[in-house]
C-alpha cells in the first residue's frame, strides 16, 4: 500500500453523505444482484467494502458477507449501519499492511470502486481466485478509463480508471471464466476546475471453473 495513501479513517463518519456515492452504490448493487444468482446459502466477500452502502443491499439476500477494508472507520460505520437494520449476517475483516485476505471460502467475491485504488491487480484476481469455492463468482465494478479529473484527492489512486479489455486478461490469466462485462452506472459530477463531467462505471464478472467442468 502507498504510504501517502487516503486516509478514510476521516472521511468514514460523513461517506454516506455525499449523494452522488450512494446513488452510484443504489445502482451497482442493483447492477451485481441482476448479474449474478444471489442465494440464501451464499457465502461472500465484499472487498472494499467501505460503510457497506453496496454490502449491506447484497445481506439480505445471502448467508453471510465478510465486509473487507483496510479502514477500521469504515468497518466501524459498517457495522453499526448493519446493526441498526437489524442485519446480524455481515461481519468486518480488516485487511492488514501485508494486503492478506481473510483465510475463508467464499462463493462470492465482489469489489465496488476498489480496483483503481489497487497497485497489484493481477495478485489481488489470483488471490480472490484462490479464496472461491469452485463455480464461484467474481463481481467487480469500477471506472471506464478517465483523464484523472474524477477524483479530487488522487491520493492512493494507482489507476484513472480501469481498461475493460486488459482487466478481461487479468482475469483469464488468474483463471477465471464466463467473463462477462456491461456498463452499470453513469456518474455526473463535477471536475477539479467545477465543470459537470459524466464518468462511467462497468461491471465484470468472471466464474471460478466448477469442479464438473475441470
Amino acid at each position: 500500500m502507498p504510504e501517502n495513501k487516503r486516509d478514510f479513517n476521516k472521511e468514514a463518519a460523513a461517506w454516506d453523505d455525499n449523494p452522488v456515492r450512494v446513488k452510484l452504490s443504489e445502482d451497482l448493487g442493483n447492477a451485481l444482484c441482476a448479474a449474478v444468482p444471489l442465494t440464501p446459502d451464499m457465502r461472500v466477500l465484499d472487498f472494499g467494502c467501505g460503510t457497506g452502502l453496496v454490502t449491506l443491499r447484497v445481506a439480505p439476500r445471502v448467508a453471510s458477507v465478510t465486509g473487507a477494508d483496510t479502514s477500521q472507520g469504515m468497518l466501524d460505520v459498517l457495522m453499526a449501519k448493519a446493526a441498526a437494520a437489524g442485519i446480524n449476517t455481515v461481519r468486518p475483516f480488516l485487511i492488514g499492511p501485508d494486503g492478506a485476505l481473510p483465510e475463508e471460502t467464499y462463493d462470492l467475491a465482489m469489489s465496488s470502486m476498489t480496483l483503481h485504488h489497487v497497485a497489484d491487480i493481477p495478485a489481488l484476481l489470483r488471490a480472490l481466485h484462490a479464496r472461491l469455492a469452485p463455480g464461484g463468482w467474481l463481481c467487480a465494478a469500477d471506472l471506464d478509463p478517465e483523464d484523472g479529473e474524477f477524483h479530487a484527492d488522487p491520493a492512493g489512486v494507482f489507476h484513472n480508471g480501469i481498461d475493460r479489455a486488459l482487466l478481461r486478461e487479468q482475469l483469464v490469466s488468474a483463471g477465471f471464466s464466463e467473463i462477462t462485462a456491461t456498463t452499470a452506472a453513469e456518474v455526473t459530477k463535477p471536475d477539479r476546475s467545477g465543470a459537470l463531467r459524466t464518468f462511467t462505471v462497468f461491471l465484470m464478472t468472471g466464474r471460478r471453473q466448477a469442479e464438473s467442468d475441470a
